[in-house]
């Protein structure tokens, strides 16, 4: 499943927040989380959505344009 890496990284940095801060809200080291970046959200496991989701604050739409397109 491919994510919308452009309307992601749009999101993080619309709440302010660094790399740093969503990795470890999410529970990855922030190479992991540049990696995950780089190759599409290709990597991205359900939980790790499910938890950028919440430490992002996205609405259900939000999360839906951004992780099931």
């Amino acid at each position: 499943m491919q994510v919308d890496i452009d309307r992601l990284r749009g999101k993080i940095v619309e709440r302010r927040m660094t790399h740093e801060e969503l990795a470890s809200k999410i529970g990855v080291d922030t190479s992991t989380l540049s990696r995950k970046l780089k190759c599409n959200g290709l990597t991205f496991t359900v939980g790790q959505m499910h938890k950028t989701a919440d430490a992002l604050n996205l609405s259900h739409n939000e999360a839906r344009q951004i992780f099931l397109r």
